[in-house]
């Protein structure tokens, strides 16, 4: 394969990467925790929504409830990178983007 093949295999990968990445970023990520707490993250780690049951709202579950809410957001966040991972590797054959 000469130069300017590569360029241009290099150049279609890049293309089709950047649009997985830009239909990553629209996809949302849903993660419940205890069943009282939701959270949407979309793909470029917006948070969406965060809904929190009714019941939850005792005091006593302050803590818990804001711990749910930190757990899920990770969560989703491992998730948006397992993903972005997976993109990059059916694309490139590497986990770590073309370079």
């Amino acid at each position: 394969m000469n130069m300017q093949q590569m360029l241009m295999q290099a150049q279609k990968m890049q293309r089709e990467l950047q649009k997985a990445q830009d239909e990553l970023k629209k996809k949302e990520f849903t993660v419940s925790k205890g069943g009282a707490v939701t959270v949407v993250v979309l793909g470029d780690k917006t948070v969406k929504s965060v809904n929190v049951d009714p019941d939850a709202f005792d005091p006593d579950n302050k803590e818990m409830v804001e711990e749910m809410i930190a757990m899920a957001i990770n969560e989703a966040n491992s998730q948006i990178d397992v993903e972005s991972a997976k993109i990059n590797e059916a694309i490139t054959g590497r986990s770590g983007g073309l370079f």
